[in-house]
């Protein structure tokens, strides 16, 4: 067993070779990195340089035209989004898409996995663990003291911790997360950054970022794309000290 493909089955998730053409343009191109468990990563680099393509291939909804894409050792390139879902892997987009009407307790409660059936979902009843688990994870995203307020009074910071939670009581082992701080107060970004510490004890993170002060406080390893394709990969002190990286995207 050659060391390469014999250390693969060690990360989290191993991205191999991911190609994604539209149209005849690469936007994501023979791309290959890994992330361990336990870790954040974060995705940084200019407009059109792939990030969110990278997202959408990891979780099904964009199609990878070659390259592999395995979690924990099972290729994900062949699965249904939902299926890919079910395997451990959430994702939340830039715009928090909660439930305003409902409650904060209400949305996590929604969100709670009620069995893979339509039988499991209609037998669903708020019971005693059901409850302990919404006000864990209420406790976890600063939310504890609004469980009875509707989504639609908390601000902006908390909505998007919110979403989060309702991602989190779901219990993936890798959460994707676009933007997270984007619109943030600063007292919001740093509880966020503690968050993910949070988050961290039990999961891994990937992170798409454009605020490179909330990058420097989160992230244990930095992947710059640039045009598809890895410009510069490491600490966040690598990353910077790159002339690569500053004339591309720090400079600007």
């Amino acid at each position: 067993m050659n060391s390469v493909t014999g250390s693969v089955t060690d990360f989290l998730l191993a991205v191999e070779g991911l190609t994604v053409s539209f149209d005849g343009f690469k936007a994501v191109d023979d791309l290959s990195f890994y992330v361990d468990e336990n870790e954040i990563r974060v995705i940084i680099g200019p407009n059109g340089a792939g990030k969110t393509t990278v997202l959408d291939l990891i979780c099904g909804r964009t199609r990878a035209s070659d390259g592999s894409i395995k979690f924990k050792g099972t290729e994900l390139t062949r699965l249904r989004e939902h299926e890919i879902v079910h395997a451990g892997i959430g994702r939340k987009f830039q715009n928090p898409s909660i439930y305003e009407d409902l409650t904060v307790f209400e949305n996590l409660e929604l969100s709670y996995p009620k069995g893979r059936t339509v039988v499991g979902a209609l037998a669903f009843k708020r019971d005693a663990r059901v409850i302990e688990r919404v006000e864990e994870i209420a406790q976890m995203i600063f939310l504890e003291n609004q469980l009875d307020e509707r989504a639609a009074v908390l601000s902006h910071g908390q909505k998007q911790w919110l979403e989060i939670g309702m991602l989190l009581i779901q219990d993936p082992e890798l959460l994707m997360l676009d933007e997270p701080v984007a619109g943030m107060s600063v007292a919001e970004r740093k509880k966020t950054a503690e968050l993910l510490q949070r988050i961290i004890q039990d999961r891994s993170v990937i992170v798409i970022e454009h605020d490179m002060g909330f990058v420097e406080d989160i992230a244990h390893k930095v992947t710059v794309l640039h045009q598809g394709r890895i410009l510069s990969e490491g600490s966040m002190a690598t990353v910077k000290a790159d002339p690569k990286v500053v004339e591309v995207y720090l400079g600007h």
